[in-house]
């Protein structure tokens, strides 16, 4: 009821208003302008009152973060940056150089990183207590029923591209058809359980046509084009029980979260103002 109040508030004052800077509603005494809904807007296809939703959910989102005292330092990237590095088997500046290959603006990557942190400190503490844990029939149930999440190409068919010289490596890429004398090319057949942490990582996450970010190995800089991804193998339950934990949990999490903010919605001292 509170919503469809809102909402007929909203359509009958903020979509009417003809300026553009002034406060057009407050959510427990903290302002949203009617600049932001504009500037929101653009995400919504111009529907004010989709933006409206999203910016008063944002904001009970950055004060629920605030009421838990909630923040993210570098080290707390770094932590959890080592943390997925060591999941693909991969060293942390190995991972990061291949993420920095991946974005174009590294800063950017590490504002989703950031994001992602603050949101998983705020699960921790509201979803504390509040959500049953898996269990291993549930762990078993996921598996058989989604074996498809844990299967990837057994075979990889790849051009190898070696050279001294990462330069070289990176004219490959932009334009295939170069023939560079400091570039050593070779045609080879990857099996995913005789290839180490790094490769896999690279081969399992780069689509078929395509070229892996340049890495090191045997003093070389090295670039693989996929050619063609061939077979399937399927992780074992007891090596991606812990995967399996992680993504019930997550969507545990997330459905407590989903409820507990549209109760928060509900129950927030929202004044529309104009």
């Amino acid at each position: 009821m509170k919503k469809l109040f809102i909402s007929i508030l909203i359509t009958a004052g903020i979509l009417n208003a003809g300026l553009v800077d002034g406060v057009a509603l407050t959510v427990n005494n903290d302002a949203i302008t009617l600049y932001d809904i504009e500037k929101k807007s653009e995400q919504t296809n111009g529907d004010k009152n989709a933006a409206v939703s999203m910016l008063i959910d944002e904001l009970l989102y950055q004060q629920e973060l605030k009421k838990n005292n909630i923040s993210v330092s570098m080290f707390d990237v770094n932590d959890y940056l080592e943390k997925v590095a060591a999941q693909n088997g991969l060293e942390l500046y190995a991972f990061k150089s291949i993420i920095k290959q991946k974005y174009n603006d590294y800063s950017i990557f590490e504002e989703e990183t950031k994001k992602r942190i603050l949101r998983e400190k705020l699960v921790q503490k509201l979803v504390r207590g509040n959500i049953k844990l898996a269990t291993e029939e549930d762990l078993q149930l996921f598996y058989d029923n989604n074996k498809a999440n844990f299967s990837t190409a057994s075979k990889f068919k790849v051009t190898q591209y070696a050279s001294k010289n990462r330069a070289s490596l990176m004219q490959i890429i932009k334009n295939p058809l170069l023939n560079l004398n400091d570039v050593v090319k070779q045609e080879l057949v990857l099996d995913q359980n005789a290839i180490n942490g790094e490769v896999k990582y690279l081969l399992n996450s780069t689509s078929e046509k395509a070229y892996t970010p340049i890495f090191t190995a045997n003093k070389n800089y090295v670039t693989l084009f996929i050619k063609q991804k061939e077979g399937e193998a399927t992780e074992s339950f007891a090596n991606a029980k812990q995967k399996i934990f992680n993504m019930i949990m997550g969507q545990r999490e997330q459905k407590f979260l989903k409820e507990y903010f549209e109760k928060l919605k509900i129950t927030a001292d929202i004044k529309v103002i104009r």
